[in-house]
């Protein structure tokens, strides 16, 4: 039985799992391709909180946190059910610019 959801970024996946020996493939697959470590994430998370914006839903913050969307292109590719104005776009892109590689 579920008793709640709650959507993770691939950071906090890894370190729930780092440790489980049978759950290698899921590790290898996360060490790959988790941009962040988990501090970075969770701050990357807060900052996107603190923009206050009712468009962004947990599950969008935690695909920006993931992905790392460079550009407005590859950010508007994240959200499904609403359009973000260019305000929005680059309030989002200016934060996570500070996280990108």
């Amino acid at each position: 039985m579920i008793l709640e959801k709650t959507p993770l970024t691939m950071a906090e996946v890894y370190e729930v799992v780092k440790d489980l020996e049978e759950k290698k493939p899921l590790k290898d697959y996360l060490k790959k391709f988790t941009k962040l470590s988990k501090a970075k994430a969770e701050e990357l998370k807060d900052k996107l909180h603190n923009l206050n914006n009712i468009k962004l839903k947990e599950e969008n913050i935690i695909k920006i946190v993931d992905f790392l969307p460079k550009d407005s292109e590859d950010l508007q590719k994240l959200f499904t059910e609403v359009t973000l104005n260019e305000e929005e776009t680059n309030a989002i892109l200016d934060i996570v610019k500070g996280y990108s590689s």
